[in-house]
């Protein structure tokens, strides 16, 4: 297994630590992963991603060129469609509908790009889309955004359900496990 998985959103949406789920997680499988984490003004809503790359060989670079990327789960239609050519052909995209405007938008200086979801669907071989802020805040916080587009995103990658409950159970903090847990499960089920 290759696989190149890209984590896009604005800062404090929670992009680090569904890497750090992912990353764990495979490394608990025996695969070799490398992530890369870019924050951009990450403290004020700018751009986050992180880069995984996972591979039962050897992964070399940690970074995702162009064209490369086997998966995007994005936080934010916008980042979906920023970071776009990133994902291969064919590839698949899980999207948060959810929509933050820049802040230009915000001051009037620009207009939010029009045809968004058709970009996507152009591009993708497989797209989900769905409110997965709003399947976050019915599992208790919507700050479980990254756990249940995980889940979402979860039937495209080789690891049993036991195997993501262990990784969550060891990597969120203990008030959060068993939310963070259902979240993950209501994310398999959108």
């Amino acid at each position: 297994m290759n696989t190149n998985i890209l984590i896009v959103g604005v800062g404090g949406q929670g992009t680090l630590l569904a890497s750090v789920l992912l990353g764990n997680l495979a490394l608990d499988n025996g695969y070799d992963v490398k992530l890369s984490e870019v924050h951009g003004m990450s403290q004020r809503g700018g751009s986050v991603v992180t880069h995984v790359k996972i591979s039962d060989g050897k992964v070399g670079s940690p970074l995702i060129e162009k064209g490369e990327a086997d998966i995007i789960l994005a936080f934010e239609k916008l980042e979906a469609y920023r970071w776009l050519p990133y994902l291969k052909k064919g590839g698949s995209l899980f999207v948060n509908t959810q929509q933050i405007l820049p802040m230009p938008v915000i001051l009037g200086q620009a207009e939010n790009p029009e045809g968004l979801e058709e970009a996507l669907a152009a591009r993708a071989g497989e797209i989900k889309a769905f409110d997965a802020s709003q399947v976050a805040a019915e599992c208790g916080s919507s700050r479980a955004v990254n756990v249940v587009l995980l889940g979402a995103a979860s039937r495209k990658l080789p690891f049993s359900n036991d195997a993501w409950m262990k990784v969550i159970q060891g990597n969120v903090k203990e008030k959060f496990v068993e939310m963070n847990k259902f979240a993950f499960i209501k994310g398999q089920l959108a």
